[in-house]
């Protein structure tokens, strides 16, 4: 077998494999005996069929299966032979099919991670946002509690529908005058104000009481999902079945104790604690994310495309599930717009991730099972499950490379911030710079 080697981009290798007349010969001949012993030929007695009938009914499959068998067979060794590892399938073209009498060769493309010798990390200048937590943000998520807690109740006297009352209504939707069968619903609840209903709802039912029947128009959007509603213009004819009101309770250790703590006190103080760690890891986040940039910018390199349309998919399935979990509707407009910016965004993530990883290689961490059990405690903490249980979950090969990958990537970050220059604050806004004419009139005027 002859192997040889074509580079297309720093990032795709193109292989050229050739393998002799006699093995496609031994392949085609292991075909036809396989076949010989399995297939039913009409006129003769199973696995007596002769070869050149076998030949003039399946030459086509057994030439196809001979030509898969192989690139299957000397891909992997190629590659092995090569020390090449692809980042993604390659992709394969025959030369031409399998022939006994010749040799057959094909082509394999595929992507590789790029070679970085050295990464430019050290002497980085970050910021760190200052983690203050104060009074004012512990009132805030009171309150918030406070509200959420509040039980629904009829107002009294009864009352026209106001911002924050949760409303219960039953809707049929008409376009050009017809009624839209699936475009009805009864005894949908909604919060007044949230947002969770078309603006055109919303202002229609404010002030309306109980039983109070109401219209509102609204015209869909061009890209709206379905087809026969894109620029029509739709009447909602709405009934107010149910209205009710928060009442928040009062804020004392009684409402500390209905949430689980025993005095008000103490929930002030878990409060105070969750928002500092929340805080602290947005000023860490904002550390990797000045770090990653830093890095793009400082040590360009080719990336794989298959790894970044990878990490777009992954990270636009986050976006558009966390949107959906908080009810938000996205256009097809805004949704083009996104997968732009996140695609931007994947590709500076996925190369700060490969020079991570040529720093690790350069610098040999490791990762003991110390590290992996301090991880696994870390993430109970977090999500407050049992470490046992993560442990068991967390052993399965892949879930466990991806720990490690994780611990491993935090390691080498912390790594680099040992090599930089954090500054407690936001950092510093930039003054754009003057444009042509505004500097030739600043010169004029001092000239004067």
């Amino acid at each position: 077998m002859q192997v040889s080697v074509q580079r297309i981009s720093p990032v795709v290798l193109e292989l050229q494999v050739e393998v002799p007349a006699t093995h496609v010969k031994a392949e085609i001949d292991k075909a036809y005996t396989h076949l010989g012993r399995t297939a039913r030929i009409k006129g003769f007695r199973p696995g007596k069929a002769p070869r050149d009938v076998l030949s003039r009914m399946f030459a086509t499959q057994v030439t196809n299966d001979v030509a898969n068998a192989i690139v299957k067979d000397t891909l992997p060794k190629a590659l092995q032979e090569k020390n090449l590892t692809p980042v993604n399938q390659p992709s394969v073209q025959a030369n031409k099919g399998v022939n006994p009498r010749e040799s057959f060769s094909f082509k394999a493309r595929f992507e590789v991670q790029p070679d970085i010798d050295d990464v430019k990390f050290e002497g980085f200048e970050l910021y760190r946002p200052k983690i203050e937590v104060g009074e004012e943000a512990v009132e805030v998520q009171l309150e918030n509690l406070r509200q959420r807690s509040a039980p629904l109740k009829a107002p009294e006297p009864p009352r026209g529908a106001q911002k924050g009352d949760v409303l219960s209504m039953d809707f049929v939707l008409s376009i050009d005058g017809k009624e839209i069968k699936d475009g009805g619903a009864q005894g949908i609840q909604i919060e007044l104000g949230s947002g969770q209903a078309l603006g055109a709802i919303e202002e229609a039912l404010v002030d309306q009481n109980v039983g109070a029947k109401v219209e509102a128009v609204h015209t869909f959007q061009a890209d709206h999902p379905r087809e026969d509603f894109r620029n029509k213009t739709g009447c909602f004819a709405i009934t107010i079945t149910d209205l009710k009101e928060r009442v928040p309770p009062a804020i004392d250790d009684e409402f500390a104790k209905d949430i689980g703590f025993d005095t008000l006190v103490a929930l002030r103080a878990d409060i105070h604690t969750k928002l500092e760690k929340a805080m602290k890891d947005r000023a860490e986040n904002a550390l990797t994310e000045q770090i990653v940039q830093k890095l793009n910018d400082l040590n360009p390199c080719d990336v794989p495309p298959s790894l970044v349309e990878q990490q777009s998919r992954m990270m636009e399935q986050e976006i558009m599930g966390n949107a959906r979990r908080m009810g938000q509707q996205i256009s097809r407009e805004q949704a083009d717009n996104l997968r732009n910016a996140i695609k931007v965004d994947a590709e500076r993530k996925v190369r700060a991730g490969l020079l991570m990883a040529a720093i690790a290689k350069k610098h040999e961490f490791r990762i003991t099972d110390r590290d992996v059990e301090n991880g696994l405690a870390e993430l109970a903490a977090e999500t407050g499950k049992n470490v046992a249980k993560l442990r068991a979950q967390y052993n399965e090969k892949g879930k466990r490379e991806m720990l490690i990958g994780m611990i491993l990537e935090d390691k080498i970050l912390n790594f680099i911030e040992t090599k930089s220059t954090i500054i407690d604050g936001e950092p510093p806004s930039e003054s754009p710079a003057p444009k042509s004419g505004e500097e030739a009139e600043t010169v004029e005027e001092g000239g004067a």
